[in-house]
């Protein structure tokens, strides 16, 4: 296993698909323990980033560093990724999910059901997922990303589908992986969800940075001062 990197950086990255540029020459740097909140309208990026950072989608141009290298299988061991398609196996019970993963990863039986206690679902932690709620396989998708206790830590949309009392424990799981160390970087439209609990305001629109700064002072006002007076990507 490769030792945890301090910082992940973005260097003039730019992701292309035919002439269409999803991403353009963007560069960011996200040390350890701080939790950027990654902003903007549908098709501004986001989602595309997110992927490069997990290695999932190779850049067009520029790099990304991990510390002082670049991809490789042991880095990947220490990248957790929620995607906004939550990729559970609807046939499988929760349980079921979370072992078949563990056991990619080499984890203890134990680290399952510390996880379907985190996950808030012990008592349906044998029932098909394919019965949950969009809540339910939301937070079992959380913690499944969790489970190899990973370094950087990417969320696409990751409050989607959950009530207020699983909206505050999901903000508090992911400020005390910040507090161990972690670097999280999280996609999302639910500006209010996130004001107190990012750190970094990342702003990007058609593909490029166009602000990142620190998140103090109000989320909402500071996406509303960049982007102007458009409600654009704002959800009320």
């Amino acid at each position: 296993m490769t030792a945890d990197f301090g910082a992940v950086t973005l260097v003039d990255v730019s992701r292309h698909y035919g002439r269409r540029r999803a991403v353009s020459h963007v560069s960011l740097a996200v040390q350890s323990g701080e939790i950027v909140g990654l902003l903007g309208p549908n098709g501004a990026g986001k989602s595309t980033l997110l992927a490069m950072l997990a290695t999932l989608v190779t850049p067009t141009s520029g790099e990304i560093r991990y510390g002082s290298s670049g991809p490789s299988p042991a880095l990947r061991a220490r990248i957790g990724m929620l995607a906004h398609e939550l990729h559970l196996y609807p046939e499988l019970s929760a349980r079921q999910n979370l072992t078949f993963f563990a056991r990619l990863y080499g984890l203890a039986p134990s680290t399952v059901e510390h996880a379907l206690e985190a996950a808030g679902l012990v008592d349906r932690a044998d029932e098909e997922v394919a019965g949950f709620s969009r809540g339910m396989r939301q937070r079992l998708a959380l913690e499944r990303t969790l489970l190899h206790a990973p370094h950087l830590v990417l969320l696409d949309e990751p409050f989607t589908g959950l009530d207020d009392r699983a909206v505050g424990a999901a903000a508090a799981r992911i400020k005390q992986l910040a507090y161990g160390g972690a670097i999280v970087i999280l996609a999302t439209h639910d500006l209010d969800l996130v004001d107190g609990l990012i750190t970094r305001v990342a702003i990007v629109r058609d593909g490029r940075l166009v602000s990142d700064e620190p998140a103090s002072g109000g989320v909402r006002a500071r996406y509303r001062r960049v982007m102007g007076s458009s409600p654009e990507g704002l959800r009320d």
